[in-house]
């Protein structure tokens, strides 16, 4: 992929995304290792609702390795998946306290050993709390990378190697919230807002280029 079409992209989704960071609200890495593992099929923003009572009774991995499941679930219970998202995190802890001292790991292989923890809250935590330059592949990033061909893959885990290979060194991390942010405002998985989106004339999916006349008299149709 030629480098100038790829910096084009990006440059224009800085343009339309000025300032694009992690929505999470965290403080320290064990903090955005918790948020990230509970915004599994979550939004960040139901995440940081229950964050701040789940970081005032558990400040530290030493806290949250001890507490009782039951009621770490009780105190995230608004999440989906949250009985689960509640081992996780108790086991994840006591792994980080009996393994590392506490410490959060700042390498792939050991974030990856901590229950709950996939390549993609690996990463998460290795850019954002370690300044590491990976891109962590979510929904979103997934799908805005291979319709603008940025990637040509049929799951995260290659959409990741292909992204980590075109991506200029340093700008990884930075894609990974300028996809995200362009995923949730304009190229949604039903409804991409092509007529609105800064990047059109590099997709790849033209089946998604339709106008919003288009798709109401589609959604009037079906109904």
């Amino acid at each position: 992929m030629q480098r100038d079409r790829i910096e084009a992209i990006l440059q224009s989704l800085r343009v339309a995304y000025p300032g694009a960071r992690s929505r999470l609200k965290y403080s320290n890495a064990f903090e955005l290792l918790v948020a990230a593992i509970l915004s599994a099929q979550t939004t960040d923003d139901q995440v940081n609702k229950v964050t701040v009572e789940l970081f005032r009774r558990y400040p530290t991995p030493a806290a949250l390795a001890a507490a009782d499941p039951e009621e770490v679930a009780a105190c995230i219970k608004s999440l989906g998946l949250y009985r689960m998202k509640a081992a996780h995190l108790v086991a994840a802890c006591r792994n980080l306290v009996e393994k590392y001292g506490g410490r959060v790991p700042d390498n792939l292989e050991e974030l990856l050993d901590l229950p709950g923890v996939g390549r993609k809250v690996a990463n998460v935590v290795l850019s954002n709390a370690y300044g590491r330059d990976v891109i962590a592949v979510d929904t979103h990033v997934f799908r805005v990378a291979n319709r603008l061909g940025l990637a040509c893959a049929g799951n995260v885990r290659e959409t990741e190697k292909q992204l980590m290979a075109v991506l200029p060194p340093g700008s990884r991390g930075e894609a990974h919230h300028l996809l995200i942010y362009h995923g949730r405002a304009v190229c949604r998985a039903r409804r991409p807002g092509c007529r609105e989106c800064v990047v059109s004339s590099y997709c790849e999916n033209k089946t998604y280029n339709y106008s919003d006349e288009d798709h109401n008299s589609r959604g009037k149709a079906s109904q």
